[in-house]
């Protein structure tokens, strides 16, 4: 099936601030007199929503909260992250990303954002860096009910995305196959996957062989993507997970 459009995570593929959301989250711990993350934590919130790392932190830790506590503690820490943000005189941007997206967007291909960030987070990144008008379909973490590595978030945005242009009498007929996902973490490859999208990993998180592993390609930086070798590829039929990298 050809490719129709390309979705971005956030966290780990366009800023780099994987240290200071796990730095957070150890902040929240403490204030609520709990330890903080332990180093195999920290891997298993990799990739996935605040509120699924938050639940089961607490769960280890014999804390039983309310949903509308926990949505306190994600408001605490979303706070704290942008007071981070706006301390920065600039954004830890991954280098590249821009250019990468407007490779996409030069290609008529719709752009999308699926991530486990709250809402809020991800508009004042896109906007502080001026490329919130490239993305036609924003995903957030509070947009849906669970987390990576389910797929709920990159099946709602191919639901989006279609509403979108079927509004503009547009019939864009995306289906999950026509869409090539950008990830970091292996939660996320799983999600993209499970919704029966093609993955590029990207080894900024994990390293390349790790990746390699799990997705359909797998690149150092995300200017290593060879648009010509997406682009045969997804004309191809069957091909196997992982078979290929570019």
């Amino acid at each position: 099936m050809p490719l129709k459009a390309v979705l971005f995570d956030f966290n780990g593929v366009i800023i780099k601030d994987e240290s200071i959301h796990l730095k957070l989250i150890d902040e929240i711990l403490v204030e609520e007199n709990l330890q903080p993350q332990k180093p195999d934590e920290r891997l298993r919130c990799l990739g996935r929503s605040d509120r699924a790392c938050f639940e089961e932190l607490l769960k280890r830790r014999g804390r039983v909260v309310t949903q509308d506590y926990l949505t306190q503690l994600l408001r605490n820490k979303a706070n704290k992250y942008i007071k981070e943000l706006e301390g920065l005189e600039q954004l830890p941007l991954y280098s590249g990303i821009e250019d990468l997206i407007m490779q996409a967007r030069s290609q008529n291909l719709p752009v999308g954002l699926v991530s486990g960030a709250l809402g809020r987070e991800i508009e004042l990144v896109l906007e502080r860096a001026n490329i919130r008008e490239y993305f036609q379909v924003i995903i957030a973490g509070d947009d849906i009910a669970t987390s990576k590595p389910q797929p709920e978030g990159y099946l709602l945005a191919v639901d989006r995305l279609n509403q979108i242009y079927s509004d503009i009498n547009v019939d864009l007929s995306l289906q999950p196959e026509n869409c090539l996902a950008l990830e970091d973490t292996l939660a996320g490859i799983e999600a993209a996957k499970r919704a029966r999208m093609k993955v590029v990993g990207i080894a900024n998180t994990y390293p390349f062989h790790i990746l390699q592993r799990q997705a359909n390609w797998t690149v150092d930086h995300v200017m290593d993507l060879e648009w010509e070798r997406v682009w045969e590829t997804f004309e191809q039929k069957d091909l196997k997970n992982g078979e290929t990298a570019c």
